[in-house]
């Protein structure tokens, strides 16, 4: 399975969309020993999860919601499908 995720920082008020494989060690890898724009906090939280059975369906979801460049859009479908989804 494969994880379209949302991360949300209070300490920068930003949002970060990346897909994994293993949610639980990435996210402790954002909040700990990680370069590029999450290293800017470690307080990343999950606000929404989406699963995929194939990597191609999980990039391409993690790209679609990244050409968004909406922070609305973005919590809309954070508050519209809450904290899990499955595809």
């Amino acid at each position: 399975m494969y994880v379209v995720y949302i991360l949300y920082s209070h300490k920068i008020d930003q949002y970060y969309i990346g897909f994994t494989k293993d949610i639980t060690d990435r996210l402790r890898r954002h909040n700990t020993k990680n370069k590029g724009f999450t290293n800017k906090a470690k307080d990343w939280k999950i606000v929404y999860r989406e699963y995929f059975h194939d990597k191609l369906d999980a990039l391409k979801r993690e790209k679609e919601i990244k050409s968004w460049k909406s922070r609305t859009l973005i919590e809309k479908l954070i508050s519209s499908a809450g904290l899990e989804h499955s595809n």
